[in-house]
């Protein structure tokens, strides 16, 4: 048995939550201009193109597109924390 794509949709359905929470703290305690570092995340996991491993470079694909949709979230986001669905952070400096 192969148990290789098992495994890799299970790494998928975890990463892919993970990020949602971490969208929600990095908004709360760094605005959505804390962009930048998700992009920069996101950059360095598509070096999934040079790992030889396949399941490796997947799991790197999926955490580097994980990243880039994390930087659409953050402005989705902070509207929705204008709405108040999400607290505001009021101790946050304002940028």
């Amino acid at each position: 048995m192969n148990w290789g794509g098992i495994l890799l949709g299970t790494a998928s359905f975890v990463i892919i939550g993970l990020f949602h929470p971490i969208v929600i703290w990095a908004e709360y305690h760094f605005g959505k201009g804390c962009w930048p570092v998700f992009l920069a995340v996101g950059l360095l996991a598509a070096a999934s193109l040079t790992v030889s491993n396949l399941y490796a470079g997947a799991l790197l694909g999926i955490v580097a597109f994980s990243c880039f949709w994390s930087i659409r979230e953050l402005f989705e986001q902070e509207q929705r924390v204008k709405k108040g669905c999400f607290p505001k952070n009021e101790k946050r400096k304002k940028t």
